[in-house]
Parts: C-alpha cells; sequence; structure tokens
C-alpha cells in the first residue's frame, strides 16, 4: 500500500458512514459490525466498489444471553487482491435480517441453512424453506437452547 493510500478500514467508516457500527481486526481480518437495515447496500457496496466478489460463507451465531441474540455473519473475499472482510449483524428474535440473494446468489443456500439451523428469517430470500432437516422438523437444533434430546 503507497503512503497516500487510505486502510481499507479507514475508506469504508467513509464511505459507509452510520451503516458502519464497529471496526476491528480479529483473527488477521477486517471485521465490521453493521446496521441490519444497511446490510444489502453495504454488501453491494462491498462487492460493486471494493471488489468482495466471493462470499465464500454466511453463518448464524446464537446468544442467548443477549437482547439482540442472533448474529449472521458474513466472510468475503476479494480475489483479485487476495483480501478477505467479514461482516458481522445483529438481529433479534422475529426481526428479520435482509437477504444478500441479490447480491451473490451463492446465499440461497447459506440463508436456508441458517433459517433452518437458527431459525433466523432473511426477507427477500426467493424460496426461505428447510435445507438440511425434514419439512415437518420442529425447532431449530443450533440455537443454544434448543433441547439435547431432539424436538
Amino acid at each position: 500500500m503507497s503512503e497516500t493510500e487510505k486502510p481499507l478500514a479507514d475508506v469504508l467508516r467513509e464511505e459507509l458512514g452510520e451503516a458502519v457500527e464497529s471496526v476491528r481486526v480479529i483473527g488477521g481480518d477486517l471485521t465490521l459490525r453493521v446496521r441490519r437495515d444497511d446490510l444489502a447496500a453495504v454488501c453491494a457496496a462491498l462487492k460493486e466498489a471494493h471488489g468482495f466478489t466471493l462470499l465464500a460463507d454466511l453463518c448464524g451465531v446464537d446468544f442467548p444471553e443477549r437482547e439482540l441474540r442472533f448474529e449472521v455473519v458474513y466472510h468475503l473475499c476479494d480475489p483479485a487482491a487476495g483480501r478477505r472482510l467479514r461482516l458481522k449483524v445483529r438481529t433479534g428474535e422475529g426481526a428479520p435480517v435482509p437477504s444478500v440473494t441479490g447480491v451473490w446468489r451463492a446465499a440461497q443456500g447459506y440463508e436456508r441453512e441458517v433459517w433452518d439451523l437458527f431459525g433466523i428469517r432473511f426477507e427477500g430470500h426467493p424460496d426461505l424453506t428447510r435445507i438440511l432437516l425434514r419439512e415437518d422438523f420442529e425447532g431449530h437444533p443450533l440455537r443454544k437452547d434448543f433441547p439435547l434430546e431432539g424436538a
């Protein structure tokens, strides 16, 4: 990086403004926590303006002791520059996360998996149905309050 080139974190803070709640480096990767309502716009900007063309993974995390108990974590790659970026979004029970299937088609399967295992809804997803479990399965088994003996 040249002396005149700003670090990506600073550029993203300037461009995305209040959509970015926090910026940290975790495990060597830049990690942005973004507002849920701004998620799709942030993802589109990262893809179009910054080369993060690959959604490598999307997963859910359950923190039942928090008011907003869930996080959805997006792992993005810029293959041309060899950069990685992590996005995190907090959400609560019954508060859907905007789908990013319009930014990366690969998100369709990932979002269905997170819905199936955690019960996190993705607003605007074209087919939010179970992908791993039977349609008549009760509950979401990766929630920390799911009974150990099953439903």
